[in-house]
């Protein structure tokens, strides 16, 4: 019998398709969670921790940075986290907007997408910092997007009560 790859040549591209379209369902909801607040209320700190939504928003373009970039890419790329400072990357400094860390968290995304497009999921990384599959990065960022999302439904909310997807 043919192995199901033979059989089924399209297998592999819709499960990429698949993983790709929900990625890119959790991108759109985290900026759309974030629509209509004003700049205070996107910096605010609503937690203990001193997370605000851009905090949130920043930090979730360098994962994307990471995972991607660095470690499926190899590409030697800049972070803001650090052994004397390891919650940077949620941090809004006075010089951001969110006009910047909304273009920071696309562009990201965007360089994302053009690095999945050329590759394979059964593609491994090409850093030995983390030897993973494009599939498991994929599924990985699906995730954590998805649960930041989870944490956003809840800051929103508190901000102004707005609930839903």
């Amino acid at each position: 019998r043919p192995p199901r790859s033979t059989l089924f040549p399209y297998t592999t591209l819709f499960r990429s398709a698949t993983l790709e379209a929900f990625l890119d369902y959790h991108r759109q909801t985290v900026v759309m969670k974030c629509a209509g607040l004003t700049e205070e209320e996107l910096r605010r700190p609503m937690v203990v921790s001193g997370t605000s939504m851009l905090g949130i928003v920043k930090h979730l373009g360098f994962v994307e940075r990471w995972w991607f970039q660095e470690v499926f890419a190899a590409r030697d790329v800049e972070f803001l986290r650090n052994e004397d400072d390891p919650d940077a990357e949620f941090r809004i400094d006075e010089h951001e907007t969110a006009e910047s860390v909304f273009d920071f968290y696309m562009q990201e995304c965007d360089k994302s997408r053009t690095i999945v497009a050329e590759a394979t999921l059964d593609d491994v990384a090409g850093n030995s910092k983390s030897v993973r599959s494009l599939r498991w990065i994929l599924v990985r960022m699906l995730e954590e997007t998805a649960r930041h999302n989870g944490h956003l439904d809840i800051l929103r909310e508190m901000i102004d009560g707005t609930t839903g997807e």
